[in-house]
């Protein structure tokens, strides 16, 4: 059984717990990693009551330590090997860039793309014989500047060019690297929190979490002959 590997799960209902449920329904022992032991527990349970085959890891993807330590756990437990590694860690970080603090900057730099760095180190030291998917989750911010959100773009777009430069340095050695901007609100739950409970206009102007997680894996699935490097999703209301 193959191995994929989350990073960056909170709620069930969110991009990260969908990914990994997603995936393990097409076959795949799933790893679901994040900083909350109560968030990835849940998910893990869902996929192995569902018949699924998980294990949950609590991780900070901004420690070096902790990032070769999860690493190290995906290698031990279960069989097969690991093909497919998920980045989809930080949330916005809003805020005047006169009225910001340099540890807040740095902090989302570090969640945004000092993790994606280690990870992609960390996988790269690992890459199966056969090949390897590696997709970091960006956002319309990885490719423009937005006031207000100064920390946000700087992070989101850091992590798009380093995604870049790993795509290009390791494709030859079989590592599929992809990057996916995500343009708009997810219909998980944190939209659900401040919108209210779903209703049809929320559902229709909300990016769907089933829709992204089939799209994450088409770019898994592809051949090395016709391989995508970027994928930007958004809905068919969304302004661009």
């Amino acid at each position: 059984m193959p191995k994929a590997l989350v990073i960056g799960v909170g709620a069930e209902l969110g991009l990260g717990g969908e990914l990994c449920k997603h995936f393990a329904r097409q076959g795949h022992q799933v790893y679901v990693a994040g900083r909350t032991q109560a968030s990835i527990d849940k998910v893990a349970a869902v996929i192995n009551q569902a018949g699924g085959s998980a294990f949950s890891i609590v991780c900070d993807a901004t420690d070096e330590n902790q990032v070769i330590s999860m690493f190290d756990q995906v290698a031990c437990q279960g069989e097969g090997e690991l093909d497919l590694v998920v980045y989809n860690v930080g949330n916005s970080t809003p805020g005047k860039i006169r009225e910001m603090e340099a540890t807040y900057f740095k902090k989302a730099w570090e969640l945004l793309c000092f993790g994606g760095f280690l990870v992609g180190r960390e996988f790269t030291r690992r890459l199966p014989a056969s090949g390897a998917t590696l997709i970091y989750t960006g956002a319309s911010a990885s490719l423009r500047g937005k006031a207000g959100f100064a920390a946000f773009n700087s992070g989101k777009s850091a992590l798009r060019t380093f995604a870049q430069a790993l795509a290009k340095e390791y494709g030859p050695e079989g590592l599929h690297v992809a990057h996916v901007v995500i343009d708009g609100g997810i219909a998980g739950q944190k939209q659900f929190d401040r919108l209210g409970p779903p209703n049809d206009e929320h559902l229709q102007r909300l990016i769907s979490l089933e829709g992204l997680a089939d799209a994450y894996w088409q770019l898994y699935r592809q051949q090395p002959q016709a391989w995508t490097f970027e994928l930007d999703l958004r809905t068919s209301t969304e302004s661009w």
